[in-house]
């Protein structure tokens, strides 16, 4: 026989819990004139059928067909008063939950016109607190019939508007200011963004209490991940692969990334990507190819290294490090023109 439930409560103080189920499973047996207890952070959502009947606040609550006008159309006149009946009660912390976390996985793709590529990768992280509006709406909408709803089961939900909200103003942002002037607006950004998301929390019953950045910077993206976005093209690539290079060179002058310093000092790299700002990569494309038809099929370390403009042991350190495929014979080492090829492409 089901258990009897006089006094409904949750004495918790719901730390990271925002709606518990009475009873977690099944179906509670209460009467009428059963006391329903609520605490001052919490509201209680009564349910049966898988109809929401009320919504109580804090305080003690009898129930009674007076305080749930729509209960004496379930349970009829022909019940007696004292006859228990099936339904459930849904607490729920009507706290602010603050401090949760957000950051951007990827880097977000804003204009930046006039400098560099004319795009840069902004990632950023901060916090944002939100509040149940509507317990009702929450439950309905979100809950379902779980026993237990944290924080943890709706975190990636939030944060995930919250990010294309983040996305849309930083766009409208930098059609106005620099990169420069948007990292001293995170201020501005972030009312901006809280004031985007309110109707997609309210649409569950949710009010968006505050949006803080707590940092918003450049993305330290290499060349390779920038090309895996989709944002470089082959020649551009190349460029900023060999800035990469002359950038880790400068740590670690030793070994094969002095070799690719080399060849993007070799190239000219300053002027190149001027050339790719300003669109005039064809004609290097062009200079490129003659330069490529002048390669032996098969090349000596030395002239190889004549090719690349770097010394001999740039191009033995590349070889030995493997990231420059050669055929040693005897102990002299023999590179062919596809291999460097290769090796320029990176």
């Amino acid at each position: 026989m089901a258990r009897i439930f006089d006094v409904i409560e949750y004495p918790s103080e719901m730390r990271d819990e925002i709606v518990h189920r009475f009873p977690e499973s099944g179906i509670g047996d209460y009467r009428i004139g059963s006391q329903v207890i609520v605490r001052e952070s919490q509201a209680a959502v009564f349910f049966r059928d898988g109809n929401a009947l009320d919504v109580f606040r804090a305080g003690r609550h009898t129930i009674v067909t007076a305080n749930i006008p729509k209960l004496i159309d379930w349970i009829g006149k022909a019940f007696n008063e004292r006859t228990p009946f099936p339904a459930e009660v849904y607490f729920v912390s009507m706290k602010e939950f603050a401090n949760e976390k957000w950051g951007t996985p990827q880097p977000i793709i804003v204009r930046n016109p006039g400098m560099g590529l004319g795009v840069a990768l902004l990632q950023g992280f901060g916090t944002f607190s939100f509040q149940v509006k509507d317990p009702q709406q929450f439950v309905t909408q979100v809950v379902g019939t779980q026993g237990a709803y944290r924080t943890s089961d709706i975190e990636e939900r939030l944060k995930n508007m919250l990010l294309s909200k983040l996305q849309d103003v930083l766009g409208e942002t930098t059609a106005a200011k620099s990169v420069v002037d948007l990292i001293g607006l995170t201020e501005e950004i972030g009312a901006s963004v809280r004031a985007k998301a309110q109707d997609d929390f309210e649409a569950l019953g949710l009010v968006l209490k505050s949006f803080y950045i707590g940092n918003l910077k450049p993305s330290t993206k290499s060349a390779q991940e920038l090309r895996d976005m989709g944002m470089l093209d082959m020649a551009t690539y190349t460029q900023l692969q060999a800035a990469d290079a002359m950038r880790d060179a400068a740590s670690n002058p030793s070994g094969g990334a002095g070799l690719t310093a080399g060849i993007g000092a070799g190239m000219g790299i300053g002027s190149l990507m001027q050339q790719a700002t300003s669109g005039a990569m064809q004609q290097q494309a062009g200079g490129g190819a003659k330069a490529a038809a002048g390669i032996p099929d098969v090349m000596t370390p030395a002239e190889a290294a004549a090719i690349l403009k770097v010394s001999e042991e740039d191009v033995l350190a590349a070889i030995n490090d493997k990231s420059l495929k050669a055929k040693k014979m005897g102990n002299a080492y023999r590179i062919s023109k596809s291999a460097l090829e290769e090796f320029l492409k990176g």
